[in-house]
């Protein structure tokens, strides 16, 4: 019998960034069935993004436990955690490449094991670039989790066009969605608040960032009534799911930004709360502004393309330019664009995990427990592929700990912890610091 049967809803949660850690941990709250208590355990898994105390003090998202691993240390817990300690539901918010590396090592650990956690898996927000490599990797979770419809009729296709079962998409939504809704501009009280929601990645050069940025300080000058926002994801030498080689905070060093002009980080939610226009390139915060009824536009400036992700808002109706911006234009978004984002706040949102509950539900019920994890890629179906895959998370190609793989044999000791905290400041030092460095010296 599952342990939710009896008492709270056990769920463990793999993130390997902060954004990740927030969608896992409150996907996990939103798919858990009916009213049940839940007890949440959280695992980071040490990288490069691995988010810092005062990313997870933003992220505002808690967990009962909460600790950083190895993947093989993961699966070391998962293989203990049985009895009392099982876990009912495993959420993996994980990369691609990390998602298909715990599926094949939990399928090692579980293989003599008459019942398995439900295991879950998706995406953090917008697919819009590797759709057919990301959803492959995932492929072997018990839900593959879809947050539109869009996303939902892409996945099954993929899935059906290589011959894998798509029975596991399951229609969802963002589950950080929410919020008081906009109820107009300002009357006074406060300044009508402009904000440019920055992403690490996107734009990815020098140029593109410092004209974003000399757009949006044009902006407050033009505008010195109104509060212009330049809202930050990650401090400097901090990682999220995306490398950011020029923060904006640099950048903004060499200009000369007029009073009604700011930085800020914090929590998307509450910045939202005071926002009259949200302004990006193509982070997921324009999802959540359009759920809320916030004017929001999608920066055409430097093109409508794949590399930048605006793409996926064609026929949003919130493409829009800095320059009618300024002039004054307000972008209407497409009720049935936004209605097929899964964002459209009218009542839908409610029920838009209801799927996604009943099918926990029916498979932590099933009598004989749960099949064997089956991902589409194998040692057969992709033996050029798959072992580097594994790899990259010290497993071999069936999913067992690589000789001399960190921590295969034991927990590590005080020593061990110490060094590899300054290993891992190291390494992020250097793909921070050093590498954009070497980047940019070979492109003189």
């Amino acid at each position: 019998m599952p342990a939710s049967a009896t008492k709270a809803l056990r769920v463990a949660v793999l993130a390997d960034s902060d954004t990740r850690w927030k969608w896992g941990a409150l996907t996990a709250t939103r798919v858990r069935p009916g009213d049940t208590e839940i007890h949440l355990d959280g695992y980071l898994l040490r990288g490069r993004a691995t988010p810092t105390a005062r990313q997870l003090q933003e992220v505002g998202v808690g967990a009962d436990s909460l600790r950083e691993v190895t993947a093989v240390e993961f699966l070391r817990a998962m293989e203990a955690a049985r009895g009392e300690d099982s876990y009912d539901v495993l959420v993996l918010a994980l990369v691609g490449g990390g998602v298909q590396a715990m599926l094949h090592g939990l399928g090692r650990v579980w293989q003599d094991r008459a019942e398995r956690p439900v295991v879950v898996t998706g995406y953090v927000g917008v697919v819009y670039e590797k759709l057919a490599d990301g959803l492959l990797l995932r492929h072997g979770a018990d839900l593959v989790l879809a947050n539109s419809r869009q996303d939902a009729d892409r996945f099954r296709a993929v899935y059906e066009g290589v011959g894998a079962d798509a029975s596991a998409v399951t229609e969802v939504a963002l589950p950080f969605l929410g919020g008081a809704g906009y109820v107009g501009e300002p009357d006074g009280d406060r300044p009508y608040t402009v904000v440019f929601a920055a992403q690490p990645s996107v734009p990815d050069n020098r140029k593109d960032r410092t004209y974003l940025l000399e757009r949006l300080i044009r902006h407050a000058r033009l505008h010195p009534e109104r509060e212009v926002v330049l809202k930050l994801r990650s401090k400097p030498g901090e990682h999220t799911t995306h490398i950011e080689e020029l923060p904006y905070q640099k950048l903004v060093q060499r200009a000369d930004p007029p009073p009604n002009f700011r930085l800020v980080y914090g929590h998307m939610g509450e910045v939202l709360d005071r926002t009259d226009l949200l302004v990006t390139i193509s982070s997921t915060a324009a999802l959540e502004s359009l759920h809320r009824g916030i004017p929001t536009v999608v920066l055409s400036d430097l093109g409508v393309r794949e590399a930048l992700g605006n793409h996926h808002f064609v026929g949003s109706g919130c493409l829009a330019s800095w320059d009618q911006l300024d002039e004054g234009h307000r972008p209407a978004p497409d009720p049935e664009w936004v209605a097929r984002q899964g964002v459209a706040a009218d009542g839908g949102y409610e029920t838009a995990f209801d799927e996604a509950r009943e099918r926990i539900a029916a498979l932590l019920a099933r009598p004989a427990g749960l099949p064997p994890l089956a991902p589409y890629y194998t040692p057969v179906t992709a033996p050029g592929y798959l072992p580097g895959i594994l790899a990259r998370h010290h497993l071999a190609p069936d999913g067992s700990p690589l000789p001399g793989a960190p921590a295969a044999d034991k927990s590590p000791g005080p020593v061990r912890q110490v060094v590899r905290r300054a290993a891992r400041g190291a390494y992020r030092h250097g793909v921070q610091r050093v590498a954009p460095v070497i980047r940019r010296m070979g492109e003189l």
